[in-house]
């Protein structure tokens, strides 16, 4: 399973740089905007500083990124209900009309491949896709935490001496 997971990213990320070359996307723009739908699609818009925290970069990069996405109208900063002082990240309909448009093709390929699957198999591989996302969110947690560095020992004088 692992090795068909790998095999699905790999091929996931072939596509993602198709469609970012054909739409003058840069390829962490096209990371961006991923981790937006996903999180837009799951209901859960994205705030700057989770974006920031996913794509593992310094608060001027995700400044410069979200307002060239703007500016090429593919996301808007929307205000959050629940709290006015954050800007949550939401696709622009011209943005997911492109999107549409080029993974389409793909969708209507998945239908006809998964349409001869029992329901039960559709249920079963949900299961397990979550679960396999489950473990690697709980990795991605455990590597994320700053390990503390050992301290170096001060070079002493008796030490260049010998």
């Amino acid at each position: 399973m692992s090795a068909d997971m790998r095999a699905v990213t790999a091929q996931s990320d072939r596509i993602g740089r198709h469609f970012a070359r054909q739409n003058d996307v840069s390829g962490s723009d096209f990371h961006a905007l991923l981790h937006v739908m996903v999180a837009e699609t799951a209901g859960t818009p994205l705030t700057m500083a989770q974006l920031r925290q996913r794509m593992d970069v310094s608060p001027a990069a995700i400044t410069y990124l979200v307002d060239r996405m703007i500016d090429a109208g593919h996301v808007r900063r929307e205000s959050d209900p629940s709290d006015r002082r954050k800007a949550r990240l939401r696709y622009e309909e011209s943005g997911m009309e492109l999107a549409h448009g080029f993974f389409q093709p793909l969708g209507s390929h998945l239908r006809a491949a998964l349409a001869g699957l029992p329901d039960r198999d559709l249920f079963a591989a949900h299961r397990v896709f979550s679960a396999m996302i489950t473990a690697m969110s709980t990795f991605e947690a455990e590597i994320a935490i700053p390990q503390a560095k050992p301290a170096k020992a001060p070079a002493t004088a008796s030490s260049d001496l010998s």
